[in-house]
C-alpha cells in the first residue's frame, strides 16, 4: 500500500478541474497500490470490490468467454479507469485486470462511491458522471473489438470454404 491521493493528482482527467475542496474529499478514499509486470490485479469471476484508476504502467483487460479463448478487450493506459463492476455494484468482475508491465494505481472500494456521494453530492456527481463516460467509451471500444473478432472469424471461415472449393475442382 503506497501514499494517499495527492493534490497534484488533479491533472489525471477522471479529476480534472476539481477543485482542492473536492479532491480533499476524496483523499480519504483513494488508497494508491502497486502491480509488478504480468501480476493479476484480479479474476474475473472474483468478487468485485475495487475500482482502479491508473496512475502509471499499463493493465490489459481480458475477457473469456464460457466457449472460447480469453479476449483482450481493453488496455488501459495512465490516467485510466478500470474494474468498474465495482462502481456498478455488480458482485463478481465481468473480466480479469493483468498489469502488462509494473504499475501503479488509486484503488477506490465500490462501496465508498455511495459514502462520497451521500456526504459530498456534487464531487459524487461529477465523479459519478466522470466514471459514466470512461465506462461508454470503453463499452464501445469493446464492441469495436468484438465486431473485428467476429468479422476476421468470419474472413477465416470464408477463406477455408474457398479453398475447400477449389481443391474439389
Amino acid at each position: 500500500m503506497g501514499a494517499m491521493f495527492r493534490q497534484d493528482d488533479a491533472r489525471i482527467a477522471i479529476f480534472e478541474g476539481l477543485d482542492v475542496d473536492q479532491i480533499s474529499q476524496l483523499a480519504p478514499f483513494m488508497v494508491e497500490c502497486s502491480f509488478d509486470k504480468d501480476e493479476v490485479i484480479f479474476e474475473q469471476g472474483k468478487p468485485a470490490e475495487h475500482l482502479f484508476i491508473l496512475l502509471s504502467g499499463e493493465v490489459v483487460i481480458n475477457y473469456k468467454p464460457y466457449d472460447g479463448p480469453p479476449l483482450v478487450v481493453a488496455r488501459i493506459e495512465s490516467g485510466g479507469v478500470f474494474g468498474w463492476s465495482a462502481a456498478l455494484s455488480r458482485d463478481l468482475y465481468t473480466s480479469e485486470a493483468v498489469a502488462v508491465e509494473e504499475s501503479s494505481a488509486y484503488r477506490l472500494r465500490g462501496s465508498n462511491l455511495q459514502v462520497i456521494r451521500s456526504r459530498y453530492p456534487q464531487t459524487g456527481q461529477i465523479l459519478l458522471e466522470r466514471l459514466a463516460g470512461c465506462i461508454a467509451e470503453r463499452l464501445r471500444s469493446t464492441h469495436t473489438q468484438v465486431l473485428e473478432i467476429l468479422t476476421q472469424g468470419m474472413d477465416v471461415h470464408a477463406t477455408a470454404k474457398r479453398r475447400n472449393k477449389n481443391e474439389r475442382k
